[in-house]
């Protein structure tokens, strides 16, 4: 047990940078909402939003990276709505006013207890379901994507395992092994079928294009890349312009 808690607090220490305070809401930016509180496996309370967009044929389920809360992503959320579907987007344990304390099998379970919260109150209604992930919320979004078979894959900005993203971090990245942290999403994405759309900058200073590129490569079509020119890990919204949102929205017109 001691060994158990030592690297969780690693982890915690290396991998996750979380905010409590919420900076603003939806609502800010004129956009109705739902505000959400659904109940992991393992009886945690997580808090999200779902934005609805009148019309819509679906909705993205939003993973967001590591640092942060979701009151970080109201442009982006602002700019997913205006493309025509629903937005839903929440914070894992220990995030905004997510309880617990983050570690990579509790992402997973949040991811499932999102899940589940889509599959109970909008399933129903024949809404395709898209998965969204952000840098290190693409590896929970790709482990949820190999369980569950949604509609379309988006990640962003997303690295291939934890291990090569320690080589980028020596010499601190040698102590992530004590962590047992995995995150293997260039293992898990050959267990993916649905169409997927991976977007990278050129110049991530974070994770490296080149991850991006060979977890394209290690992926099974339909998928597509888009490299945003010049764009790091946290401009990258800035650098795309509009070029973004009609990437996505070409990539939404392909899913069935």
């Amino acid at each position: 047990m001691v060994l158990v808690m030592t690297s969780h607090r690693l982890e915690r220490l290396f991998i996750y940078f979380p905010s409590r305070e919420l900076a603003g809401n939806p609502g800010n930016l004129g956009l109705s909402y739902q505000d959400l509180a659904f109940v992991t496996e393992d009886h945690l309370r997580l808090h999200g939003w779902f934005v609805p967009c009148e019309g819509a044929r679906g909705t993205l389920l939003v993973f967001h990276g590591n640092a942060g809360n979701i009151g970080h992503r109201l442009s982006w959320i602002a700019l997913l709505h205006r493309l025509g579907v629903n937005v839903f987007i929440f914070d894992y344990r220990g995030y905004g006013k997510s309880e617990g304390h983050p570690f990579e099998e509790g992402l997973y379970r949040d991811a499932r207890a999102a899940y589940q919260w889509w599959a109970t109150k909008r399933q129903s209604s024949s809404e395709k379901l898209i998965l969204v992930g952000e840098s290190l919320g693409g590896a929970v979004a790709v482990h949820l994507a190999a369980r569950v078979s949604p509609a379309g894959l988006i990640l962003q900005s997303t690295f291939t395992s934890a291990r090569d993203m320690a080589k980028t971090l020596l010499p601190l990245g040698l102590l992530l092994p004590l962590t047992g942290v995995r995150f293997d999403s260039e293992k898990e994405i050959a267990q993916v079928a649905c169409p997927k759309l991976m977007i990278h900058g050129t110049r991530d200073e974070i994770v490296p294009f080149r991850l991006g590129r060979t977890l394209y490569e290690a992926s099974a079509p339909p998928k597509w890349f888009y490299a945003v020119a010049n764009a790091g890990h946290n401009d990258l919204l800035w650098a795309a312009g509009t070029e973004y949102g009609r990437q996505v929205q070409s990539f939404l017109s392909k899913i069935d």
